[in-house]
């Protein structure tokens, strides 16, 4: 039973649309195709918060180990059964399957991610490993929840494309292409040459295509993006973005990317992300998600869009403020352009993901439109690329 009494966004929904809302979300298909959760600052308690603090303070003087120390240890207390909340928030949400994603920034990052990642599902009982769309269905007609393996970055490949085919085997579906800057593969989205997608871009594209691992265009510039769908056999996606012409930001598609998308049979995943969809981060509601929504749906139409949240991460405020301050800014951000603390209005918590419902319920879509936009679109992409 999805739990509809906290984190409620006032949409001003009569009681009968609210038992609406909340039967179709608790019997649709629902998936986050760039899930960071199940846990969120919010969702993580202060003891455990200062705990960390304390355990992570000798590593200091090494910035990215540091950085990166927090979330290691939540994702290793959850499999330890340290937090349960790890299992309460996701089946709050009502979320069926989101990512779990590998680092591929490095060889030693590519090992250790995919044994984090296999941790999960080997200690979890109702996490399963979806490869194929089959997975996903079955997760949710048994209850359990379904973890589609993706991942950011290329950097760590090089061009040994035995590896990638390797990290498909592991269960690898979804890959964005560049991570904001320069790559072997093409340009990223914070790239000023905006260059595009390289020769061996096009060979990498050919192998993915084959393999059945999807091309994810998130973090990609406008002239990689449009490449990639010139290229690709198969559907592109961009997991977590946004419109470029309702918010001005290097994160965002313009109309040419989103059409460019849409028409290799693609979605365009919209975020949750404070700093890219609004100007005030610090007043930036799921309403102005819903925007995004919108739009890209009078664009394109609603067989093309999709939620990649991206936000909030599974991590402390802390850490997430060393991040902002420290990382962020080594990774194309510039100060201040996120990520950061703030989170949206509406979507505190990954429990609170009915709110994309009510929302969409709210501005008049059908049961039909609302069941695409919150997973079958998704869904459909998946079974097409993936089998």
């Amino acid at each position: 039973m999805i739990d509809c009494k906290q984190g409620l966004f006032k949409f001003d929904l009569t009681n009968e649309e609210e038992e609406r809302a909340r039967l179709l979300h608790e019997n649709a298909i629902i998936i986050d195709m760039l899930f960071q959760g199940p846990l969120s600052p919010s969702a993580i308690r202060e003891e455990i918060s200062n705990n960390l603090k304390d355990r992570c303070e000798p590593f200091k003087d090494d910035m990215m180990t540091y950085s990166g120390m927090s979330s290691k240890l939540i994702s290793r207390m959850s499999v330890n059964d340290e937090i349960p909340e790890f299992k309460d928030e996701w089946y709050k949400s009502g979320i069926t399957a989101g990512n779990r994603q590998l680092n591929l920034s490095s060889p030693e990052s590519i090992i250790m991610s995919m044994a984090e990642v296999q941790q999960q599902f080997d200690s979890f009982a109702w996490l399963s490993k979806a490869v194929t769309a089959a997975d996903i269905r079955a997760a949710k007609q048994q209850n359990l929840k379904a973890g589609i393996i993706t991942a950011q970055e290329t950097h760590g490949l090089g061009t040994n494309l035995e590896l990638l085919e390797a990290l498909y085997d592991f269960g690898l579906r979804v890959l964005q292409l560049t991570y904001n800057t320069q790559n072997y593969i093409g340009a990223g989205c914070a790239e000023k040459s905006n260059a595009g997608i390289t020769n061996f871009g096009i060979t990498f594209i050919e192998r993915l295509n084959e393999l059945g691992i999807i091309v994810d265009t998130g973090h990609c510039g406008k002239q990689t993006t449009l490449d990639a769908c010139r290229y690709s056999k198969k559907p592109v996606i961009a997991s977590h973005t946004g419109v470029e012409n309702i918010f001005n930001h290097m994160r965002c598609k313009s109309d040419e990317e989103i059409m460019a998308i849409a028409n290799t049979g693609g979605v365009i995943g919209v975020f949750a992300m404070p700093w890219f969809v609004h100007d005030d981060p610090n007043q930036t509601t799921i309403n102005h998600v819903l925007d995004h929504i919108d739009y890209i749906i009078n664009l394109v139409g609603v067989d093309h869009v999709g939620i990649g949240t991206d936000w909030p991460m599974s991590d402390v405020t802390w850490s997430l403020i060393y991040f902002k301050e420290n990382i962020a800014p080594k990774l194309g951000f510039a100060k201040g352009n996120g990520p950061s603390t703030e989170s949206i209005i509406g979507f505190e918590k990954y429990s609170y993901f009915i709110n994309f419902t009510r929302g969409l319920l709210a501005r008049g879509y059908s049961d039909a439109e609302i069941q695409k936009i919150i997973g079958r679109n998704w869904l459909r992409v998946f079974e097409e690329v993936c089998g």
